[in-house]
């Protein structure tokens, strides 16, 4: 199999997450405290595999200085493009309660949110698509991290647009795209930067894990600590630990 088409099959299993979450914060009631534990743990995961796959993988390929433009360089798009969004009703994306405005009470914002949803996605699955380049296998930990993050977005997001009034086609729509798109960014990402030295895929990794930092503090963080304020720091440190476990024995 063309190591771009696995990449894209890693992509999409990862983005998938994101379509088993909905499913469950659309379909089923889930408790708010239930949504915030699965948040913060799923936090924990992402800071990890930030911290040791992505931002120390990042500095051994390309230095310190590549790696800190690339971060703050990811930092800087991802909440400027926040910003912009925020301010057409895409702030609460991924809130589980009645934060989220309906298309009635903003117009646009249906757009602001399916546009949020690939912000937060994108970075993710180009670092997937790039792990498997100079012949290595793809990073387990990585794909693991992504795909357990996604299952508390996907759930939290879809249960808040059910109460924005969303129908079950745009909700489902949404994230069925978006993991189509995951899989998309993951090959093309593995695609175009094939033959790009060490440096480039460096300050690539970096971006992505700066955008990706930003987003977990930003969006998962907030809806974790709403809810689950006196647990939060425990729960967020055991997805750590695990995630740092599975990357140390990988």
């Amino acid at each position: 199999m063309p190591q771009f088409l696995a990449a894209g099959g890693w992509g999409l299993l990862a983005g998938s997450a994101l379509l088993v979450g909905a499913l469950f914060g659309f379909l089923a009631k889930v408790p708010g405290k239930v949504v915030a534990a699965v948040m913060a743990f799923g936090s924990g995961v992402l800071l990890s595999a930030v911290s040791f796959d992505l931002i120390s993988e990042a500095e051994e390929q390309g230095g310190l200085l590549a790696t800190a433009v690339g971060a703050v360089a990811g930092a800087v798009v991802y909440t400027l493009a926040n910003v912009a969004l925020a301010r057409r009703g895409a702030r609460h994306r991924k809130r589980s309660g009645d934060q989220q405005p309906s298309e009635s009470e903003q117009s646009g914002s249906g757009t602001a949110l399916a546009l949020g949803a690939l912000l937060d996605g994108v970075p993710e699955s180009i670092v997937i698509g790039t792990s498997l380049l100079g012949g290595g296998s793809v990073s387990a930990v990585t794909v693991a991290a992504v795909f357990i993050s996604n299952v508390p977005e996907g759930l939290s997001s879809a249960s808040g647009m059910r109460k924005a009034g969303r129908s079950a086609r745009y909700v489902f729509g949404l994230w069925g795209g978006i993991a189509v798109i995951s899989a998309i960014a993951a090959m093309v990402g593995n695609a175009l930067l094939g033959g790009a030295p060490p440096a480039v895929l460096a300050a690539i990794t970096a971006v992505a894990g700066g955008a990706i930092l930003a987003m977990v503090t930003d969006t998962m963080i907030p809806e974790a600590f709403e809810q689950a304020h006196l647990w939060i720091g425990l729960i967020t440190v055991s997805g750590f630990l695990i995630a740092f476990s599975l990357s140390h024995l990988g």
